[in-house]
């Protein structure tokens, strides 16, 4: 009989922001606005750095890794989001949950180890800017990027098989937007001390690590920028650094919230606005800050679209 009630569970139920019905049909509209800008920018910046080949450079080659994760990553929650806040009750398989949470884990561990990779990368160019081309070549680039996707695989698919291992045996209601890890873990009928305390030391090594890395690497970068005698050569590194670490800080800062909170610390409202923070707000602010803040997409931006015209003209 016990057995029977713990393979019940089939389909789980999103309730999203169900106890505000009016304010779920306005987010519906907000959110849709994010997604389709999300999509749009980061599709633009891959375009622009695939096509311009001033621009086929480490630092920009990481920027095209960020843009596709976060491409992604929203591809990955946006539209069951925007379900559940036009639907009443919005339910999703077992299987369909799994997958969500799978590419969820996949591609929040690959930008938070491609973010840490990115800090090095300028440490390296502010810092060391003469052996630069040594220390940051195509094969040390390569390797950390296959480092991060590699690392974001392997966590995902351990902790997405870890969760799921569990029994569910009602409720099955997950108080969430999406199936993010937390939420779900709440309904399992089992005792997931040992989990927790993986996902902690996971969270430890995939959050906390690249974060006090890229503090590290800022804080160098600060007094090798403080030396620079040019006004313009500095002016030029803390635009690049600052919006290195606007996208840092609201990624890192609600991501470890999310994930090393006590059970019991936040509401579920929340938390789900945590959730939104990270999971939206930081892929739709990367496109803005990597173009609008930096001269040289600007540059490649205009040049590839008088190219169009040209063509156009022709």
């Amino acid at each position: 009989m016990k057995r029977q009630n713990q393979s019940s569970v089939v389909e789980f139920i999103l309730l999203g922001f169900s106890n505000f019905p009016e304010l779920q049909k306005q987010l519906f509209g907000i959110f849709l606005v994010v997604y389709l800008v999300t999509l749009t920018g980061n599709a633009m910046i891959i375009v622009i750095i695939s096509l311009e080949q001033s621009l086929h450079i480490p630092m920009y080659f990481f920027i095209l890794n960020l843009s596709v994760v976060d491409l992604s990553f929203n591809a990955v929650i946006m539209p069951e989001m925007l379900v559940v806040l036009s639907s009443e009750k919005c339910t999703i398989t077992l299987s369909g949950c799994f997958t969500q949470m799978y590419f969820l884990i996949l591609f929040g561990v690959t930008e938070c180890l491609l973010l840490g990779t990115m800090a090095y990368d300028r440490f390296a160019a502010i810092c060391h800017p003469l052996s630069y081309p040594m220390i940051m070549n195509k094969s040390v680039f390569m390797k950390l990027v296959m480092f991060s996707w590699v690392s974001g695989i392997m966590v995902a698919t351990v902790q997405t098989s870890w969760v799921f291992s569990f029994p569910f045996c009602g409720p099955r209601e997950i108080n969430h937007l999406f199936c993010e890890t937390p939420p779900v873990l709440e309904l399992a009928c089992a005792d997931t001390f040992w989990f927790e305390i993986y996902s902690f030391t996971g969270t430890i090594l995939v959050i906390m690590a690249p974060f006090f890395l890229i503090l590290l690497s800022y804080i160098r970068i600060l007094f090798a920028i403080l030396k620079m005698p040019s006004t313009t050569g500095r002016q030029k590194a803390f635009s690049t650094c600052a919006s290195h670490l606007t996208s840092v800080t609201l990624f890192y800062g609600t991501a470890i919230m999310t994930y090393l909170q006590p059970k019991s610390g936040y509401s579920p409202e929340t938390k789900k606005v945590m959730s939104l923070t990270y999971s939206l707000l930081t892929p739709l602010l990367n496109p803005l800050i990597y173009s609008l803040r930096n001269s040289e997409m600007k540059r490649a931006l205009k040049k590839l679209w008088r190219r169009k015209v040209d063509l156009h003209t022709l």
